[in-house]
Order: C-alpha cells, then sequence, then structure tokens
C-alpha cells in the first residue's frame, strides 16, 4: 500500500475528527443549556429521519467510486470522466427525491415525537431546514468522490471538517445570542454553503482535464457492474438505516424526545468517539482499493493486521468510555442528565460490537465484495426493528422508560451478532481472500466475550468520589489498566494473532 498517503488521509482525518468532537459537544452543551434537552430530542431525532432519506443515494457514490479506481491506475481519462459524469446526473435525481420525499413527511412529524407538544418549535419549518442542508450537500457529492477516488481523503476531509467547524463556531453563537433552534439550523446551511465552493475551487484546480473532458458514455460492462453494485449498496443502505436510525425513532415514538435527548447524550459521545476511531479505517478505503488490484495477493495479510487494531482500539476506548461517560455527561452538560448504569452499560457494549466491524467493512468496501452480502442488510434491519418495537414495550413494562431504551438496544445487538458478524466476514473471506472463514469467526466472538468480561472485570473498580473531574480521572485511569491487561493477556494467549502482527 501507499504508505504516506496512508498516514495523510489518516492523521488528517483523525486531527479534524477530534476538533469536531469536542466542537460537536460544545454546542450540544449550549443547546441543552439555552434552548433545551427537549429540543435537543428533537435535533436527534431530525437526525434520525434525514439518515431514513439518506436511502435514496442508493450507495452510488461508493459503487462509481470503486469503479474508478482500476482506470485511474491504468490512467484511463476518458473513463474516468465518464463515470464523473454518471455521479453528477445520478446526484442530481437523488438531491430532488430526497428534497420531494422529506417534505412529505413533514405532515408525519408530530406523530414521531410523543410529546413534541410540550415544546415551543414550529416542527415543519425546522425540519425543512435540516432537510435542505443535506440536500445541498448532494450537490457537489459528485465532485468529493472524485477527489477521493484519486486517494485525496484527505483534501475532502479538510474541506469538511472546517466547515462543520465554522458551523459550530456559528451555532454556539446564535444559542448564546438568539436562543433560536432556527437561527442553530441556518448555520448549517450556510457552512454547506462554504463547503460547496471550497470543493468546487479545489476540482476545478486539480481536476480540470475530467471536468471538461469530451462527452464519452460509461460502456454497457461497466453500467453494469455499477447496477449490480448499487442494488447492493442500496440494501446495505436500507439495513443501515433500520437498525442506526430506527432506534432514535422508536425511542422518540414510544417513549418521547425526553428521554431520547437523556439517550442521545450517550450514543452522541459514543459515536463520535467511533467515528474518529472509524476514520482510521475509512480514510484507507481508496488505498486499499487500488492496493487490492495491484497485489491482491497480500489483501488478507493487510487485513489480519487491521483486525488486530480495530480490537485493540475498540478495548481500549470503549473500556474507558464506560468508566468516564457518566461523569462527562454531567459536567458537558448537566447532572440531571445521566441515565442508570444498565444504560451506559448496554450502550458501550452495543457500540463496540458495531465497531468491531470496521475492519472487515473497510475490505469489503475496498474490494467491491458488497454485492455479494446484498441481502444481508434487509434481513438485519427488519429483524432489528421487529425487536426493537417488542423489546420496547417488554422492557418499559418490566422497569419503567429507561430500561425500555435498554430493550432498544438489546434488540440491535443481538442482530449485529446473529447477522452481521456472521454474514460480513464469510463473504468477505469467500470472495475476496478465496479461503474458510471459521478461525476468523471464532477469533471474532472470542474477542467480543473478552471484551464483555473485561466490562464487568471494570465495573467493581470503578470509584465514587464527590469532585467529578478526579472521579473521571481516577476511573479512565482504572480502565486504561484493565486495557492493558486485557491485550496483553490475548496476545500471550492467542499465538495467531502475535504472528500476523509480526509479519511483514
Amino acid at each position: 500500500m501507499e504508505k504516506k498517503k496512508s498516514v495523510l488521509n489518516v492523521s488528517v482525518a483523525v486531527g479534524f475528527r477530534l476538533l469536531m468532537l469536542i466542537g460537536s459537544i460544545l454546542v450540544r452543551r449550549y443547546l441543552i443549556r439555552y434552548i433545551g434537552n427537549e429540543v435537543n430530542g428533537l435535533d436527534s431525532l431530525y437526525n434520525s429521519l434525514i439518515g431514513f432519506l439518506s436511502v435514496a443515494e442508493l450507495g452510488v457514490g461508493s459503487a462509481i467510486t470503486f469503479c474508478m479506481y482500476k482506470p485511474i491506475v491504468e490512467g484511463d481519462t476518458n473513463k474516468v470522466a465518464s463515470l464523473y459524469r454518471l455521479f453528477v446526473k445520478a446526484y442530481r435525481v437523488i438531491a430532488i427525491t430526497m428534497l420531494a420525499v422529506g417534505a412529505g413527511m413533514i405532515p408525519f412529524l408530530p406523530y414521531l415525537a410523543k410529546d413534541y407538544a410540550e415544546l415551543d418549535v414550529n416542527l415543519s419549518l425546522t425540519f425543512f431546514l435540516m432537510l435542505l442542508s443535506v440536500v445541498i450537500s448532494y450537490v457537489f457529492s459528485a465532485k468529493t468522490s472524485l477527489i477521493n477516488a484519486y486517494k485525496n481523503n484527505y483534501v475532502t476531509t479538510t474541506i469538511s471538517s472546517v466547515g462543520m467547524l465554522i458551523q459550530y463556531g456559528a451555532q454556539i453563537i446564535v444559542i448564546l445570542t438568539t436562543h433560536s433552534f432556527v437561527a442553530y439550523l441556518v448555520c448549517r446551511i450556510a457552512a454547506m454553503v462554504l463547503q460547496w465552493i471550497a470543493t468546487d475551487i479545489y476540482a476545478g484546480r486539480h481536476h480540470r482535464e475530467i471536468l471538461r473532458h469530451g462527452k464519452e458514455t460509461v460502456d454497457a460492462g461497466t453500467k453494469k457492474e455499477i447496477i449490480n453494485k448499487v442494488k447492493a449498496l442500496f440494501m446495505h443502505r436500507v439495513g443501515s438505516i433500520l437498525v442506526n436510525s430506527a432506534d432514535s425513532m422508536i425511542i422518540s415514538a414510544f417513549i418521547g424526545v425526553v428521554l431520547l435527548g437523556k439517550y442521545s447524550n450517550y450514543s452522541t459521545i459514543a459515536l463520535s468517539m467511533s467515528s474518529v476511531l472509524a476514520l482510521v479505517f475509512t480514510s484507507l478505503t481508496s488505498i486499499i482499493g487500488h492496493s487490492y488490484v495491484e497485489e491482491r495477493e497480500n489483501t488478507e495479510r493487510y487485513f489480519k493486521k487491521m483486525y488486530f487494531l480495530n480490537f485493540a482500539l475498540g478495548v481500549v476506548f470503549f473500556l474507558g468510555y464506560y468508566a468516564v461517560i457518566d461523569d462527562l455527561v454531567a459536567i458537558l452538560f448537566d447532572g440531571s442528565l445521566i441515565l442508570t448504569k444498565s444504560v451506559s452499560f448496554i450502550v458501550t457494549v452495543n457500540y463496540f460490537i458495531q465497531f468491531m466491524r470496521q475492519a472487515t467493512l473497510l475490505f469489503r468496501d475496498a474490494t467491491g465484495t458488497f454485492y455479494n452480502d446484498r441481502w444481508k442488510p434487509f434481513f438485519e434491519g427488519i429483524l432489528n426493528v421487529i425487536l426493537s418495537i417488542a423489546f420496547v414495550k417488554i422492557f418499559t413494562n418490566i422497569g419503567g422508560e429507561e430500561f425500555g431504551v435498554v430493550g432498544v438496544i438489546a434488540a440491535t445487538i443481538i442482530t449485529n451478532l446473529l447477522i452481521c458478524h456472521v454474514i460480513e466476514p464469510y463473504v468477505l473471506y469467500k470472495h475476496a481472500f478465496y479461503k474458510p472463514v471459521r478461525r476468523h469467526l471464532f477469533r471474532n466472538y472470542c474477542y467480543i466475550a473478552v471484551f464483555i468480561a473485561a466490562l464487568l472485570a471494570l465495573n467493581p473498580l470503578l470509584r465514587s468520589m464527590e469532585n467529578r473531574f478526579l472521579e473521571l480521572l481516577v476511573n479512565g485511569m482504572i480502565s486504561i489498566g484493565v486495557s492493558a491487561v486485557t491485550l496483553l493477556a490475548v496476545l500471550l494467549l492467542d499465538k495467531s494473532t502475535r504472528v500476523g502482527i509480526k509479519t511483514k
């Protein structure tokens, strides 16, 4: 693999994501303090609905970007240009579709926000502003994908991250000065327009030949390949939405936006942490895609190293998350927003299990094998929705509303373990590595069990103190110690992992 470009892409992505994590937490802090936790819950609901609408993207971007890798390596400018033009047409249709479907959802908003009547908010206007900010992003998505296909992810990451940081700064200012949710959402639109301008300028300077190329069309063989991959990625997108967006929508509809606001503080910190860690993997997609074209025989070796890195990062960060999350919520937002320990435990397990898919998903996308498990997300999503609705009712009746949240998340964990963690690696090994997957599956479930055991061992070691900052520091250090012991034990007991790491 091209190590310099890999390090640059990852470093820029992680650096900016950390800054964005701080910015997003500050925005949420002021949103809760000056506008209210109820509006914070509504904001989370809107984001889930937008995630649902993003199914319109169909996976077009990933499919066409993958098809660009080979012609870029071969220097076939004509084909790259024709694929780019296909990008433009596709995203134009996507933007119009999202706007139309999103507008059609507005009358149903009161039914999705159970206790919305308590809020002094215009649901129609605020949701439309959120929708518009996302639709604008599709106007320049073709250029973003083109830049990424040339392995310059650090450029698009810089543009989007600077835009988001400007957005966060503007949102904090308008929250403090106007206390207006509408003004808060207008800042999203302005920041997206700035990203659009910056992307146009960079693409115009560095990819002028592609942008101004003739009008060659995509050949029939490539069209067929793209259509097949789009079908597969569409199914993946549907499954992802039914798993990730459905959880917040079900909590909002069956329990209410107030409790969703509390839960979203926990999930936002976990998601922000996961997104920082995930950039170590997603920033390498184009690099591994090129490597798979050039040196396919080494791909499994790269995967094994990335998989252990996946596990090590998950253990350190998610043990740490569990150790300090209650203190973080109290310090950053408000002590009254802390949920029961059962919620933080189940949230930790859920996000660790989801995070353990990162290496597999990275290599699946880079090698183009997402077509082979195209039906997996459909069954994953349907099972998750059915279990979530059943569990939220059962758990709420047993232990109250907060325990109902535990039920929704438990459904997601079961879905991940029974479907995702079996089918995804199976497809990767069968269609990319051409090897049996049994050993990997056994190791994967053992690693998950090791993490849960470490989490249970960590729980009684955590200290309770009057000073929140001191408690956070002490418990954070304890989690680091438990993480070190856990990883050392794995390395000592699993010889194949040690060998895989040492292999050049």
